[in-house]
C-alpha cells in the first residue's frame, strides 16, 4: 500500500487538551514526522470533562451534558486539525482517539467520546476512530496501543529497550532483543498528582515537581496502596484513570507537600515493581511526566538502567501519542493488527478501528486499496 499522511489526534487521561501531529507511514514503517501542536482545553471544559469521568459508570449515552461535552471536545479537535493542515500540502486521513471517560475491560467495556462524523464533515477527511472496542470485545485489555508505534520507531535499535509513557496513567512498552513486544499499564501516572496539585494550589499540575520535592513520603500510606491486587496481576493489564483515585483519600490528612511526595512515590514504585520478561538496557520516557524534574530524578534512582527522555532518540515526546494514532489509523485501514496477546492480552492478533467518511463524495480512490 502507498504511504499516507495522517493527522493523529490524542486527548489523554490528563484532560489537559488535544495533541495533534502529522505522520507519513504505510502502517509499518515511518517515512516522516511533524509538525505537531497542542490546544489546551479551557478550565471550564476540563472541569466538565473531569466531572463526566467521575459519573461515567452511571451515565447514559443520551445524557445532555455528556452530549454537550462530546460536542465541545470534538470542536476543539476540529480546531486542531484546521490549524495543523495549514502547515502541510496534503492530508489523507485522521486518526481520532477521542476522550476516554470509562475503561473497564473486565466488563468488556471501554468508552471514548468524540463525534467522528462531525469531525469528518467539518474537515472533509476520512476518520479512523474507536480503536479499542474490538480488542475489549474479544477479551483484551484495550490498552496500551502505543507499543506498535514504539516498536516501529525502534526498528534497528538494539534491545531490550523500555519506553515509559507517563500520562494520566503510566504504561510501559518493552521491545526485547529479538523484537518481541510486551506492554502493560504500570499504575498511576500524573493523574493523582495533578488532581492533588489542583486541589491545593489551583494549578493543573505540580509544575516541575516542586510541591512533591518539598515533601516527605509517608511509607505507612504508600505500602498499603502498593498492596492493591492490581499489582499482583500478570501483564498485560490496563487501568482506568480513576482506578486508584482512593489514594486521594489515603493522603487527605497530609500537608500539600507530603501528599504530593507520597503520590509521586506511588507512581515511581508502581513502575519499579512492574515485572518485565527481561531487564531493559535503558528506559526512555515520554508523556507529560518527563517534564517533572522530581519524578525523573526519582525514576533514575529507582530503576537499574539509564532513564532518559525520548528526545535522546530524536523523538518528539510532546507529539508522540498523537503521531501514534495517525500511525494506527493507517494500520487499521490496512487491517494490520492493533492488538496482540503480549500487548493487550487479546486471544490472537486482531485489527480494530472504524472508518467514518461523513459527507465525503466521491471517496478517495486509495480507500479501496
Amino acid at each position: 500500500m502507498r504511504c499516507l499522511t495522517a493527522i493523529g489526534l490524542m486527548s489523554g487521561t490528563s484532560l489537559d487538551g488535544v495533541d495533534a501531529a502529522l505522520v507519513r507511514t504505510d502502517g509499518e514503517k515511518i517515512v516522516s514526522h511533524g509538525p505537531g501542536l497542542s490546544l489546551e482545553y479551557s478550565p471550564e471544559l476540563r472541569n466538565r470533562a473531569r466531572d463526566l469521568l467521575s459519573r461515567a459508570a452511571t451515565t447514559s449515552t443520551d445524557d445532555p451534558e455528556l452530549c454537550a461535552v462530546e460536542r465541545d471536545i470534538t470542536r476543539r479537535h476540529i480546531e486542531a486539525v484546521e490549524l495543523l493542515r495549514r502547515q502541510t500540502d496534503t492530508i489523507d486521513l485522521i486518526g481520532f482517539h477521542g476522550q476516554t471517560i470509562l475503561h473497564a475491560p473486565e466488563r468488556r467495556l471501554t468508552w471514548q467520546i468524540g463525534d467522528a462524523a462531525l469531525l469528518s464533515r467539518e474537515t472533509g477527511l476520512p476518520v479512523i476512530h474507536d480503536f479499542r472496542s474490538a480488542d475489549v470485545a474479544a477479551g483484551g485489555e484495550g490498552a496500551p496501543l502505543a507499543p506498535w508505534y514504539h516498536a516501529a520507531l525502534l526498528r534497528g535499535h538494539k534491545g531490550p529497550v523500555a519506553i515509559l509513557n507517563i500520562g494520566g496513567v503510566a504504561n510501559v512498552t518493552l521491545v526485547d532483543s529479538d523484537g518481541r513486544i510486551y506492554a502493560c499499564d504500570t499504575g498511576p501516572g500524573n493523574a493523582l498528582l495533578d488532581d492533588w496539585a489542583f486541589l491545593h494550589t489551583g494549578t493543573a499540575c505540580d509544575v516541575d515537581g516542586r510541591l512533591a520535592r518539598a515533601g516527605t513520603v509517608h511509607e505507612d500510606i504508600l505500602e498499603p496502596l502498593l498492596a492493591d491486587p492490581y499489582f499482583a496481576r500478570p501483564a498485560p493489564k490496563s487501568l482506568d484513570r480513576l482506578t486508584f483515585h482512593r489514594a486521594m483519600d489515603a493522603v487527605r490528612t497530609l500537608s500539600p507537600e507530603d501528599g504530593a511526595a507520597t503520590l509521586l512515590a506511588f507512581t515511581v514504585e508502581a513502575i519499579r515493581r512492574t515485572p518485565l520478561p527481561c531487564q531493559p538496557a535503558a528506559w526512555y520516557v515520554c508523556g507529560g511526566g518527563r517534564h517533572n524534574a522530581t519524578l525523573m530524578a526519582q525514576l533514575k534512582g529507582a530503576l537499574s538502567a539509564p532513564v532518559l527522555p525520548v528526545e535522546t532518540l530524536d523523538w518528539n515526546g510532546d507529539d508522540l501519542e498523537a503521531e501514534c494514532f495517525g500511525f494506527l489509523a493507517v494500520r487499521a485501514l490496512r487491517k494490520l493488527p492493533l492488538s496482540a496477546p503480549t500487548i493487550t492480552g487479546s486471544p490472537t492478533l486482531l485489527t480494530g478501528g472504524r472508518l467514518t467518511c461523513a459527507g465525503l463524495s466521491p471517496l478517495p480512490s486509495w480507500l479501496a486499496l
